[in-house]
C-alpha cells in the first residue's frame, strides 16, 4: 500500500504539468516547421516506441538507488554494489548483437515484444530473490531484464531515427528519449522513497513484481499492434546478392565514421552511468544531504534538468547542426566534471549539475550521427551501439574502487575522462561532415 501512496502521489504532481500532459507531445512533433520531426502516418507508430523508452528510463534509474539500498539492506561495500549496473550493463554487450540479429529476420514488432518478455520476467525475478535473500539471485534477475532493455533498446532507437527525414534524425530521437528521462524522473523518487521511508525495511520485490506485471501487459498489447517497417533508402543493386551478418559487420567497422562513434558513445556511457550510480553515494558522503532528500534530488533536480535539457536540445537541434551542439556541450561537461573532481565547495555541487544539463543530448545525438547513412546495416550497427551501456559497468567499477580508495569527488576522474573523449570526437565529426 505505501508504494501505491507514492505512486498516486506523484502522478497527482506529473498531471499538474501542461508540457508532459494535455497534447505536448502531438504539439511538439506535428509542428508547422518545415522539417518536420516525423511523418503524419508514423505518429501513432512514433508514440508507442516512444512509450518504450519511458519504460527502460524508469528501469535503468532504479539501479542508481539499489546500490544504497543493498549496500545497507545487505551490508556489503561500494565497490560490491556496482556488482549491479554490471551485471545489467554486461547483458547489453552480450544481447545487443544477437538482438540486432533477431531483429533483422523477424522484425521491429517481434523484437520489441522478445524485449518486452525478458524485462518483465525479469522484473519478477525479484520476488524469489527477495524471499531467499541473496544478493546473486537480484544479479542473475537484473542480468535478464538487461537482455531485455538491450533488445528493446536496440530495436526502438533505430526505429525512431527512421520516421522521418534525416535532416531531423537526431532531434526525432531526442525528442523520443526525453521520454527516457521522464522514467528516469519517476523511478528513484517512486522506488527509493518506498525503499528508504519508514523503518527502512521495505520488500525491493514489490516495485519489480508491479513493473513486471505492467510490461507484460505492454508486451501482449504489442502482439496485437502492427509497427511498419521503414524501408533503407540504401538498396542493394537488382543483381546483388543479400549481404550476411558477417560481411554487414565488416562493411561497418571498415567506416570510421561507425569506429569512432561507437568509441564515443561507450565512453559518454561510461561517465552518465557512473555518475547517476553513484549520485547517491556522492551527495551523502560530506553530509550534504541524506539519503531519503537525494533520492528527491536525483529525480526533480538532476534528472529533471536532464529531462529538460533533451527536450529544449531537440528543439535547438531543428535550428543548429547536431555536431555543434553536441561539441558545445561536451566542452561544459568535461569542465563540470573537473570542478567535481578538485572538490571545489559550491562550485563543484553546481558543476555536478553541469553535467546532467549538458549530457542530455548526447546519447542520442551520438546515435542518430553514427547510423546516419548505414542504411540496410542499420539494425546490426543499432546492435553495436547498444553495447556501449557496458561503459556504464566499466565507469561505474572505477568510480566506485577510486571513491573507496580516496574520495567520492576524487572518482570523478572518471567521467572527466569519458567527457573528454565525447569532445574529441564531436570535434573530429564536426570537420568531416561536409553537410
Amino acid at each position: 500500500m505505501r508504494l501505491i501512496r507514492y505512486f498516486y502521489l506523484h502522478l497527482q504532481c506529473i498531471n499538474s504539468h501542461p508540457l508532459l500532459l494535455r497534447g505536448g507531445l502531438y504539439s511538439i512533433i506535428m509542428s508547422t516547421d518545415s522539417k518536420k520531426l516525423i511523418d503524419r502516418r508514423y505518429l501513432l507508430p512514433f508514440i508507442l516506441i516512444t512509450s518504450l523508452f519511458f519504460m527502460w528510463g524508469f528501469a535503468r534509474a532504479i539501479l542508481d538507488v539499489l546500490n544504497k539500498h543493498f549496500q545497507e539492506s545487505l551490508t556489503i561495500s561500494i565497490f560490491d554494489s556496482t556488482l549491479i549496473q554490471a551485471s545489467t550493463y554486461v547483458a547489453y554487450a552480450l544481447m545487443a548483437l544477437p538482438a540486432g540479429i533477431f531483429i533483422t529476420r523477424y522484425g521491429y514488432r517481434r523484437g520489441v515484444v522478445l524485449g518486452l518478455a525478458l524485462f518483465g520476467f525479469g522484473a519478477l525475478a525479484f520476488i524469489p530473490g527477495d524471499m531467499i535473500g541473496s544478493f546473486g539471485v537480484f544479479l542473475t534477475a537484473l542480468f535478464v531484464i538487461g537482455c531485455g532493455l538491450a533488445v528493446l533498446e536496440t530495436a526502438a532507437n533505430p526505429y525512431a531515427t527512421e520516421l522521418g527525414s534525416r535532416e531531423t534524425a537526431a532531434s526525432r530521437l531526442n525528442l523520443a528519449q526525453s521520454f527516457n528521462g521522464l522514467g528516469c524522473i519517476l523511478g528513484p523518487v517512486l522506488v527509493g522513497g518506498f525503499l528508504f521511508s519508514g523503518d527502512g525495511e521495505s520488500s525491493v520485490a514489490w516495485p519489480y513484481a508491479i513493473m513486471g506485471i505492467v510490461v507484460l501487459l505492454v508486451a501482449l498489447m504489442f502482439t496485437r499492434v502492427k509497427l511498419p517497417e521503414i524501408k533503407t533508402d540504401e538498396t542493394l543493386p537488382d543483381n546483388a546478392a543479400p549481404q550476411g551478418v558477417g560481411a554487414t559487420i565488416r562493411r561497418l567497422w571498415a567506416s570510421s565514421r561507425f569506429r569512432t562513434g561507437v568509441l564515443a558513445l561507450f565512453c559518454y556511457e561510461v561517465a552518465e552511468i557512473a555518475i547517476n550510480s553513484l549520485f547517491i553515494n556522492y551527495v551523502t558522503a560530506d553530509g550534504w544531504m541524506d539519503k531519503v532528500t537525494a533520492t528527491w534530488v536525483l529525480s526533480f533536480g538532476a534528472l529533471g534538468l536532464f529531462l529538460l535539457a533533451r527536450v529544449a536540445g531537440s528543439a535547438i537541434m531543428k535550428f543548429v547542426r547536431a555536431e555543434k551542439v553536441l561539441t558545445i556541450c561536451a566542452v561544459m561537461t568535461v569542465l563540470g566534471a573537473t570542478l567535481v573532481t578538485l572538490d571545489l565547495g559550491f562550485a563543484s555541487r553546481a558543476g555536478l549539475f553541469m553535467c546532467y544539463a549538458f549530457e542530455a543530448i548526447m546519447f542520442p545525438t551520438i546515435f542518430a550521427i553514427t547510423i546516419s547513412g548505414c542504411g540496410s546495416s542499420t539494425k546490426i550497427a543499432s546492435s553495436f551501439l547498444m553495447m556501449t551501456p557496458l561503459g556504464g559497468a566499466v565507469g561505474t567499477s572505477l568510480m566506485g574502487w577510486i571513491g573507496g580508495m580516496t574520495s567520492m569527488s576524487t572518482s570523478f576522474i572518471v567521467p572527466a575522462v569519458g567527457y573528454a573523449v565525447v569532445l574529441i570526437y564531436a570535434i573530429y565529426i564536426s570537420k568531416h561532415t561536409t553537410k
